[in-house]
């Protein structure tokens, strides 16, 4: 029997065979996969996951796919470090980053998923992939199809920074700007793929693709000495990753591998697209959509597909959401990570950064207790978020009087 059974309704549990669709035709719920697990308790160990590759395949016997993985064969399995100066700066003794700003090939977690979700396109036959995205995921998806021989069609808000574009334009994708944000691209999106035979990876192949996910929360477990931690602090865009940690920790934990998890999940956004967050602080269980209004392009979503989920996932898990400005997400976010830690990561990595330094300050997260911050893509797809908040170049001629002169305006103390 296979380990993967088919897909069941996140909603009312109504069954469906293992095909490319998305939602619930009784109740218009979310699938998601349904796996075998007594068949893969059976074959699953601490043992046969360390004898892996060390990429994110190592956990292939958890992941939705039928065969051997034949896309993004070198993704994930990302550095998981002990954060010593920025623990100090932000007074923690147990503060650890999870670097995803280093995943192959496109710098950011949407590798992982991606890597999932266009195997399972060509096991469904597929020659086209699509996606709607704010950036990250476009890359992905256009680096991946290319490796794998599949066409890509990316649809993405017109006003997506440059890098981000030419991120994907570069591996031969044909990008598509639609007039609007990334909540109406991706209407869009579910419309086109009523009309074309294409995989849309987050729509029809959505129940697959979001899997990916669990790979972060796997690693963070066995990079820690097969333990949960306490607190990990995620971005939150569309809420899935927050909510596919959650499930692969305990995941781990029924398959008899981890102690059950005792994690607290908290969501961070920016505060100019907080849906989530509001929801959380004010204590309600509807989520309102609101309009996008931040630097933070990567996860400037107003309606986020699983934000239910994710407002199930922190409340079970006895955890908090909070949002930061720009400004907070600059400054106690990107460049403090940078000049603490050497880790340039984008807008979204500096919402979690700056989040769970305000987490920190509100007595939320315990100064003692193991806690991971996400990181989920590399600064330098967004620098403009950054450019004019950084100090100027020095200039000096060639000699070393005019170097003097340059180096006389330092703070006095410093190191010439």
């Amino acid at each position: 029997m296979s380990k993967v059974i088919g897909l069941r309704c996140r909603e009312c549990g109504e069954s469906y065979p293992k095909e490319p669709i998305h939602v619930c035709e009784f109740c218009f719920g979310p699938l998601e996969v349904a796996y075998n697990w007594e068949e893969i308790r059976e074959s699953v160990s601490r043992d046969s996951i360390e004898a892996g590759p060390r990429t994110m395949w190592r956990y292939v016997d958890l992941l939705p796919i039928d065969g051997e993985p034949t896309v993004g064969l070198y993704a994930g399995y990302t550095p998981l470090f002990k954060a010593e100066q920025l623990g100090r700066i932000l007074g923690h003794s147990d503060l650890w980053v999870k670097n995803d700003s280093v995943n192959h090939p496109t710098l950011s977690f949407k590798d992982r998923v991606v890597a999932v979700a266009l195997t399972k396109a060509k096991e469904f036959g597929y020659d086209t992939v699509a996606c709607a995205s704010t950036g990250n995921l476009a890359n992905s998806v256009a680096a991946h199809a290319a490796q794998a021989g599949l066409r890509a069609v990316i649809f993405i808000p017109s006003d997506l920074g440059p890098s981000k574009v030419l991120g994907t334009l570069v591996y031969g994708a044909t990008v598509v700007a639609v007039d609007g944000n990334y909540d109406e691209v991706n209407r869009l999106c579910s419309e086109a793929a009523g009309k074309y035979r294409w995989a849309f990876v987050n729509i029809n192949i959505r129940p697959f693709y979001g899997d990916g996910s669990k790979t972060y929360g796997y690693e963070i477990a066995e990079q820690l000495g097969w333990r949960a931690p306490k607190h990990i602090v995620v971005p939150v865009g569309g809420a899935s990753l927050i909510t596919k940690i959650y499930k692969g920790l305990n995941e781990l934990h029924d398959l008899g591998i981890i102690e059950k998890p005792e994690t607290r999940m908290y969501g961070a956004q920016a505060s100019g697209c907080a849906p989530v967050s509001t929801t959380v602080k004010e204590g309600h269980e509807v989520i309102r959509p609101v309009k996008p209004d931040t630097i933070d392009k990567s996860i400037a979503i107003g309606n986020p597909a699983d934000g239910y989920y994710a407002l199930s996932t922190i409340t079970k898990s006895g955890g908090w959401a909070e949002d930061v400005s720009d400004e907070e997400l600059v400054e106690d976010g990107i460049k403090l990570l940078a000049c603490a830690e050497g880790v340039f990561t984008e807008t979204a990595g500096g919402v979690t950064v700056a989040v769970t330094k305000k987490l920190i300050e509100q007595g939320r997260i315990p100064k003692d207790e193991t806690t991971v911050i996400a990181v989920t893509g590399q600064g330098l797809k967004t620098t403009e978020a950054v450019a004019e908040r950084l100090p100027s170049v020095l200039h000096t001629k060639p000699n070393l009087a005019s170097l003097n002169e340059v180096l006389s305006g330092l703070v006095a103390g410093a190191a010439v």
